[in-house]
């Protein structure tokens, strides 16, 4: 008889848990710590997501497994593939750049956030998205999904006293509860239809499912993709994103465009592609019609900003990342028609990786105005080349890889990418609303570009920027740069090993 006891694999789990230990320590650390050393919390989280980010390294070399069944090797709850490494090098080094943006952000603060609590919760949702690309059973996934997600809604709302945080993180809650309860109905129908929780187990019992319950097992299909285009901020599911992005203190904001798009994102391929593979041709339109309607509306709602407007430059960057979700769903949906289905993942993920290293640089950017500009509106950058001419010329080179043009030639490589994924699998409307949208979009970034190195209105403010706000926009400025002059590295580091 085999033993139903497990050697767990620490090393496999350590990227998650070294940042979960770390966060439980700076909550009692919290404790004992006086006002005058809370800056110590800052410095110590970011060196546990650090940690946490180089204990990837000694698992790139093979693929590992645990917490499986006994017996069954295949049937496993957590896996570290070479998929669930980039996303959690992905989410790792999201959190460090938004970890960086924080320590500013809490000085300047002045005791106006309890920094305890802070550090804490952004660990703590760190964690939880860390796991969620390893996750293999749809408990764990739901399990890591919300442990990424609750910590979120109280960062959002973290600004005592004030209405606009306090909205936002209902509006937040009340969505994402939404998206859980539906995701959990999907996926207790899926159970009930195969007798199992696993995903690899589900592929292969889905596809025989006596008659009767045919219908349930699509009904679980449906709701559970439903939940998670709840969580990639995808068009009609997308509501709660302006609003979040304005009442969360900005390093927050920058932290849930990255990671929390990661988060979804990493969950619907593995429902998509491990899971329900066999119902590609139930999501596969659904997913198309979803990128359509998602980067139309993100663009439209972008271009619709009015400069003057208080928030305006955040407001634009949450209606970006809505389109620029809807470009990420491209290959995901394109992979459903495709030959080579790992190839059109590998789009998605390394589309993934140059939105993250330049939406998280233009957030830094952002954080620096904000210092002097605290209404943030996209007119406060007027004349930005004359206070700090390095930030102009790095949030310029941003926003043109979030356009896609050169020099920004890691977007245009990534947008590329996109495109002919949707080609290959034959899905030629969809590329044409793709290009469409990218035209859409260059107008408005190409304006705030402009506005940079425009000549400013009255006297300029200088911008004195802390150590750890340099850093932020330094590491995202090399990163994209470098990846600029080498992209085909992203698509060799983006090649999942999924299939």
């Amino acid at each position: 008889m085999s033993s139903l006891v497990q050697s767990v694999d620490w090393l496999a789990i350590a990227p998650p848990t070294i940042t979960a230990v770390v966060g439980l320590v700076v909550l009692v650390a919290d404790l004992f710590v006086g006002d005058a050393r809370k800056a110590l919390l800052g410095w110590v989280s970011v060196a546990g997501l650090a940690a946490s980010a180089l204990m990837l390294l000694p698992l790139v070399d093979g693929d590992r497994a645990t917490f499986c069944l006994t017996g069954d090797a295949n049937a496993c709850s957590y896996t570290a593939d070479r998929f669930t490494l980039v996303i959690q090098f992905l989410v790792l080094g999201g959190a460090l750049l938004a970890a960086l943006l924080s320590v500013t952000a809490l000085k300047d603060a002045n005791k106006g956030l309890p920094e305890g609590e802070y550090w804490f919760l952004l660990l703590s949702s760190a964690a939880g998205a860390a796991l969620l690309p390893a996750s293999r059973d749809l408990a764990t996934l739901i399990v890591a999904l919300e442990v990424a997600s609750l910590p979120a809604f109280a960062l959002v709302g973290i600004k005592h006293g004030d209405r606009k945080s306090s909205e936002a993180a209902l509006k937040f809650f009340l969505s994402s509860v939404t998206a859980t309860a539906v995701s959990l109905m999907g996926v207790s129908f899926v159970y009930a239809t195969t007798g199992s929780l696993y995903l690899t187990e589900i592929a292969d019992k889905i596809q025989h499912v006596d008659g009767q319950f045919h219908t349930l097992a699509q009904t679980g299909v449906v709701l559970t993709l439903i939940g998670f285009a709840f969580k990639t901020a995808a068009v009609p599911f997308h509501f709660w994103v302006p609003d979040t992005y304005v009442g969360a203190p900005l390093p927050i904001a920058a932290y849930l465009s990255v990671v929390g798009k990661a988060v979804g994102f990493s969950g619907l391929i593995l429902v998509t592609f491990v899971a329900f593979p066999s119902y590609a041709d139930v999501w596969g339109p659904a997913l198309a019609v979803l990128a359509a309607l998602t980067m139309t509306v993100g663009n439209v709602g972008a271009l619709r900003q009015q400069s003057t407007r208080a928030y305006s430059a955040v407001r634009l960057l949450a209606w970006s990342s809505v389109g620029q979700a809807g470009y990420l769903l491209v290959p995901i949906a394109s992979a459903a028609y495709s030959k080579d289905a790992e190839k059109a993942i590998g789009s998605t993920v390394a589309y993934a990786l140059m939105y993250a290293v330049v939406n998280l640089g233009a957030f830094a950017v952002a954080a620096l105005v904000a210092r002097t500009s605290p209404l943030n509106r996209i007119s406060d950058y007027r004349g930005l080349y004359a206070a700090s001419p390095l930030s102009a010329l790095f949030l310029g080179f941003f926003l043109l890889c979030l356009a896609g043009l050169p020099p920004g030639i890691i977007g245009l490589f990534a947008k590329v990418t996109v495109f002919s994924a949707a080609v290959d699998a034959g899905l030629g409307w969809l590329a044409v609303v793709m290009a469409v949208n990218v035209v859409i979009a260059l107008f408005y970034y190409l304006q705030w570009t402009t506005l940079l190195f425009r000549a400013p209105e009255g006297e300029t403010a200088t911008h004195r920027i802390p150590a750890p706000l340099t850093a932020a926009i330094a590491l995202t400025a090399v990163l994209g740069i470098a990846l600029s002059g080498a992209p085909q590295l992203v698509l060799r580091f983006s090649d999942t090993g999924l299939f």
